[in-house]
């Protein structure tokens, strides 16, 4: 049987060969929603598939969004490439998904994979990409949107949430129960890069804890972004003489890892601690107690990723300001902070 080509579809269809290619690439050009309908029944009827390979040799551009997260098996990395998934295949892309594993190398080489690749554009979720990251963006002339983070070494449009006011949320709701003070289980970094995240949120719990006059000295405790690692350094955080009255927690992550390490250590909470993390992951809704925290709109920042990472005209030069587009953060009160009704989405 011969193979059903663009002019065949065109011929049933009663139109050009150039509408056909507006109607499979949803655009440049509108199409009107009768000529569209007659395009759509004829590539069912000729069961036409295009070619998208030959597409993207005389485009030198696929389909395909290329994201690099840290780690997908994280719920708040998982969750976030799901939403921007949903949001590509809205826009007709389909997105490829590398892990990093927090290594330089990993990035770089998903970087040069994905860049190959030619995809349309790539969306790069990164716990601060080296000198050799920034270099290699630079050398493909790459359309790179920054998601969650704004590292200092990439000057590229970024999409984040209000990191540093949410954990000033959080802390402040925690010592509004009258703890002495908060405690704050960070990331790993000593000094971490500018623009992480969780250096953020730390820089939020320290302004809160100094708004109130109490002192941060000694109560910032390092720990890994996952709840297994972070399930150690808490048990012995809470086994010691000086357990704290409070925790808030960088990531959600961190906090279910404190979740566990107080009901093995038979700690009530939050009769004797209470906690608070940050993400606002669905399982955050459903762990025992229920899981204080700060919500970002994924779903929101996920679009604005992908449109900003299709669209050149939304892609603004000016300062390094001009090019941040940052959502607001909120708390969602549950049962580990102390209070006795939630507020807020629950899942």
């Amino acid at each position: 049987m011969a193979k059903v080509t663009r002019d065949d579809v065109a011929r049933l269809a009663g139109t050009s060969t150039a509408v056909v290619s507006y109607v499979i690439n949803n655009g440049p050009r509108p199409v009107a929603p009768a000529t569209r309908e007659r395009v759509l029944a004829a590539i069912k009827q000729l069961g036409y598939r295009p070619d998208r390979v030959a597409q993207a040799m005389a485009s030198r551009r696929t389909d395909l969004i290329g994201m690099i997260v840290p780690d997908a098996r994280q719920p708040f990395f998982a969750e976030m490439a799901h939403a921007v998934e949903q949001a590509a295949a809205e826009r007709g892309k389909m997105v490829l998904v590398g892990n990093s594993d927090y290594r330089d190398e990993r990035e770089v080489h998903y970087l040069r994979a994905f860049l190959g690749m030619r995809v349309s554009g790539l969306i790069l979720v990164s716990q601060g990409p080296s000198e050799r990251a920034a270099a290699e963006i630079e050398a493909w002339d790459a359309r790179v949107v920054l998601l969650h983070e704004r590292p200092e070494a990439i000057d590229d449009v970024a999409v984040v949430t209000d990191d540093v006011g949410g954990a000033q949320l959080a802390t402040r709701h925690l010592l509004e129960h009258s703890h002495a003070y908060v405690a704050c289980l960070g990331g790993t970094e000593e000094t971490p890069s500018v623009g992480d995240p969780v250096a953020d949120h730390v820089e939020g719990w320290r302004r809160a804890m100094q708004e109130s006059g109490r002192s941060t000295e000694g109560r910032l405790f390092q720990a890994p972004y996952n709840r297994y690692d972070a399930y150690q350094v808490a048990l012995g955080l809470l086994s010691g003489p000086d357990r704290p009255p409070a925790i808030f927690c960088a990531t959600d992550d961190q906090a279910f890892g404190v979740l566990r390490a107080a009901r093995e250590l038979r700690i009530d909470v939050p009769g004797e601690l209470a906690v608070a993390g940050f993400d606002n992951v669905k399982e955050a809704g459903l762990t025992d107690p229920p899981l204080t925290t700060v919500h970002s709109d994924r779903p929101a920042m996920a679009r604005a990723a992908v449109d900003l990472v299709l669209d050149d005209a939304l892609r603004v030069s000016g300062s390094r300001r001009e090019r941040l587009k940052q959502f607001p953060s909120a708390l969602v009160v549950r049962r580990s902070c102390g209070c006795g009704e939630p507020s807020g989405p629950v899942l």
